[in-house]
């Protein structure tokens, strides 16, 4: 666990930050390729990506304080909220906070949101290979204790106390990276607009919903029904909505080769 990466004087670099930046810049530069083969402009691209960012840092950030107020905020200073260098943000909260904030833009510009959508798509999955390395070097979202060899320790003094848990940031990170390659490919053959959008809703509420099953990091208040997670629990709807957007938009007419 290495939290800062460097100092500038006395300000501290933190390797969250720097993996949140890296995850942007990535994305950023893989959908402008990707959309560079439907016709869409690399400055669309770049406009959406601000908005998209403004609005996942603050639904991430949002859902995080909201949810662990009492745990993390109540008894810190004000400021503490803004911090997001120190970590935490909730994945889901800033997924519905770009969609919307994306979605505003787009409709405002008139601009076609479904292939602007599918450009994006496989972006956010590798974005997400990045976030989960910035919280492993952070030493958050750790998984539940197991002597697996691949069990990864902790320094003294963070909350795992020294013991082997399941490196479940590299669960995550290894299965966005799968899904990053499977939507990557899937968009150069897709057949309607909005098809790689929907099977990342699908593809990635899945993943999700596997690696929250070795996810030690939950207070007993967010464990439902003795066994699930908050973040499984809104799996279900996620995965239902991308495989209902796949059978609605399926249901249009089909892209020619040449669009494809």
């Amino acid at each position: 666990m290495h939290p800062i990466a460097f100092y500038l004087g006395t300000l501290p670099i933190r390797w969250y930050g720097l993996m949140m930046a890296a995850a942007f810049f990535a994305g950023l530069w893989t959908a402008t390729r990707r959309a560079r083969l439907v016709n869409v402009s690399a400055e669309t691209i770049a406009d959406v990506t601000l908005w998209l960012m403004v609005g996942s840092i603050l639904g991430a950030r949002f859902v995080y304080v909201t949810t662990y107020w009492k745990q993390e905020f109540a008894d810190q200073p004000f400021s503490e909220v803004f911090m997001i260098q120190h970590g935490g943000l909730v994945f889901y909260g800033g997924l519905i906070g770009a969609s919307v904030a994306s979605l505003i833009y787009l409709y405002w510009k008139k601009l076609p949101v479904w292939k602007v959508a599918d450009a994006l798509a496989p972006s956010i999955a590798l974005g997400s290979v990045f976030g989960r390395m910035g919280c492993l070097l952070n030493g958050c979202c750790y998984g539940r204790p197991t002597d697996v060899p691949w069990a990864i320790h902790f320094p003294v003094g963070h909350e795992t106390h020294g013991v082997g848990v399941h490196p479940t940031e590299i669960y995550d990170g290894l299965l966005n990276l799968l899904l990053y390659f499977g939507l990557a490919w899937v968009f150069r053959r897709r057949k309607f607009d909005g098809e790689v959008v929907a099977l990342y809703l699908v593809g990635y509420s899945i993943c999700r919903f596997i690696v929250e099953f070795f996810r030690g990091d939950y207070p007993p208040d967010h464990i439902h029904a003795g066994y699930f997670t908050s973040a499984q629990l809104l799996s279900a709807p996620i995965f239902l909505a991308g495989l209902g957007l796949w059978f609605w938009l399926g249901r249009r007419p089909r892209l020619q080769p040449a669009q494809a």
